[in-house]
């Protein structure tokens, strides 16, 4: 995935000035990346590989191999390397794959240089997910399944929840537990496993430990205490989402030591939020002593969310001399993400719309949109498509998808919050669903750009189309823009039904703007057949406006510039 950060220090090696002038690109993007100097190249390397999270060699694939292969220990641990070519033609990703990073640094190092990024990793090249990025810890035979995986041959999903996976390939089904089985396993839970040599667990965010502490509690004990608790549940921390406690224990030192030393936040709540929760073993000892009569068991049960009904305590506190610790399991969550694919052109997609894309395992949309969108689709994908004028079914949809616990994209063109899919989404979406907002370069910016500059001052954005609202209220925002003075963009402003209403908007317009106040019409923007047009208010015909156009009309200060439509700033230069 692109959109992701590069690795917080990486070292840069280089042995020619073309090799250090490519680095300087790439540190010039990057403050946290640094050129590693040594006596000869392979003492750089070495530095490097010591000191840094990735290693950007701009050097032969052949001598890198050379050099790092004696300092080879874990793929969990060695950092990442990518290798560079003189030219700058290929960006290698040869250590560090998916766990390490090395396959997004690749891709990161392409973009910046304009390379191509070669990424070998098998799952990768044949485009199925790997296990060890779906954003969970994985343990077990991974190496084994993915393989049988890659191969075609039968894996059991087994799950103890319905988790909102990617789209995984159709030899991947989903099935009961049998304990006669011999053949490959793909567990989802977050149960000590059994481990043997034909199952890889992936281990969902399910579990929320709340801790409570006397003052100055010792991290070693805090720490000791949980790992007993889940160890005698049956529990693996693996799947901790997080610790939660008190605010008042926000700042103890040995809470937050433990939290870190596991990967996983520290949630805090509000003692009165804490005492509305119903537990199992209150004490009034504790509500006198912190203003809530459980700390451990309550925090266990409102986890990062504050949604104490999706949760089970599975573990009541459980006490030393200065730590308490309960544990409680929460039910998975559907995913919902909203996406804007931009205008059109895939160029003006963002990274993350597509990595939300191939994160998803039902996608949602309008049948011209989502054929924009096919060739980044992960096999197994599944595909709910509709036509114009489905919007409320799409959203009601995409909305059912996700509330059965799956990971669902709802795609919309331009940004998926103007005038189009997430609004009505959101109007059905409720508490059961964990919501991501994709934004998107919207008909508006793509139009812009295309005419020049016309909304470098405050603008208004209305939509023509009174399917949705009655015309009296549109011509009532229109006369606003025209008398506010404010550049108007004009979606939806013309169909073969709606013929009248892009005149009558510009009439009123016209009434508060000279008649040369230009006027912009892009057709497609971003697509093909793209067009572009100026006009004046007095002079543009709105017969040679449709569905696939944006109206740009601008203010009073809005002129024409060498061709293009500018809009001043008010910038002291100016004067």
């Amino acid at each position: 995935m692109t959109d992701q950060n590069p690795p917080a220090r990486i070292g840069l090696v280089a042995a020619t000035a073309a090799g250090r002038r490519n680095a300087d690109i790439l540190t010039a993007a990057w403050p946290h990346a640094r050129l590693v100097e040594g006596q000869t190249v392979a003492d750089a390397l070495r530095t490097a590989w010591a000191g840094c999270d990735a290693v950007i060699a701009f050097l032969a694939t052949g001598a890198v191999v050379r050099i790092v292969a004696p300092l080879l220990d874990d793929k969990r641990t060695d950092p990442a390397v990518v290798v560079v070519d003189e030219a700058a033609r290929h960006a290698v990703a040869l250590l560090g794959g998916h766990a390490g990073g090395g396959n997004a640094l690749a891709e990161q190092v392409a973009a910046l240089l304009g390379a191509r990024p070669v990424i070998t990793t098998a799952t990768d090249a044949v485009d199925l997910p790997g296990l060890d990025t779906l954003g969970w810890p994985v343990q077990g035979a991974v190496a084994a399944v993915s393989r049988a995986i890659l191969d075609g041959e039968p894996v059991r999903l087994i799950a103890d929840a319905d988790w909102p996976l990617p789209a995984l390939p159709p030899n991947v089904c989903a099935a009961d537990e049998d304990p006669t089985d011999t053949g490959y396993r793909l567990l989802v839970t977050d149960r000590v496993v059994s481990p043997d040599g034909r199952t890889a667990v992936l281990r969902p965010p399910s579990l929320v430990a709340g801790v409570g502490a006397s003052r100055g509690v010792p991290a070693a004990e805090v720490a000791e205490l949980l790992h007993r608790v889940l160890a005698e549940a049956g529990l693996d921390p693996a799947s901790l989402r997080c610790l939660a406690t008190a605010d008042i224990k926000a700042d103890e030192a040995g809470i937050r030591s433990t939290a870190d030393a596991l990967g996983v936040p520290l949630v805090t709540w509000p003692a009165a939020r804490l005492a509305a929760v119903d537990v199992p073993h209150p004490s009034e000892v504790v509500r006198a002593a912190v203003g809530t009569p459980s700390v451990a068991e309550a925090a266990a049960l409102l986890g990062p969310d504050g949604r104490a009904d999706d949760a089970t305590l599975l573990v009541g506190k459980t006490a030393t001399a200065m730590a308490t610790v309960a544990v409680a399991r929460h039910a998975p969550r559907g995913r919902l993400a909203v996406v804007g694919l931009g205008p059109g052109a895939a160029d003006l997609r963002t990274p993350r719309a597509v990595a939300e894309l191939r994160r998803a395992a039902v996608v949602v949309g309008l049948d011209q949109y989502l054929e924009q969108v096919r060739d980044v689709l992960r096999p197994g994908t599944r595909v709910l498509s509709s036509g114009l004028g489905a919007e409320e079914a799409r959203a009601r949809a995409a909305v059912a998808e996700a509330a059965a616990g799956r990971a669902v994209a709802l795609i919309g063109s331009g940004d998926a919050g103007v005038y189009a899919m997430a609004s009505p989404a959101l109007e059905y979406a409720d508490e059961r669903i964990d919501v991501v907002g994709v934004p998107g370069v919207t008909a508006a910016l793509a139009a812009g750009a295309l005419l020049g500059a016309p909304l470098g001052h405050d603008h208004a954005y209305v939509s023509l189309s009174d399917l949705h609202t009655p015309w009296d209220v549109i011509e009532r925002r229109v006369t606003a823009a025209a008398e506010g003075d404010f550049v108007t963009l004009f979606y939806n402003p013309r169909s073969r039904a709606r013929d009248w209403q892009l005149g009558k908007a510009l009439g009123i317009l016209a009434a508060h703007r000279s008649p040369d106040t230009p006027v912009g019409v892009v057709r497609n923007a971003s697509r093909p057949g793209e067009q572009v047009h100026l006009a004046t208010v007095a002079t543009l015909d709105p017969a040679i406006v449709d569905m696939y156009s944006v109206v740009v009309v601008g203010s009073s200060d809005t002129r024409l510039v060498a061709g293009r439509m500018v809009t001043p700033r008010g910038y002291r230069w100016r004067s």
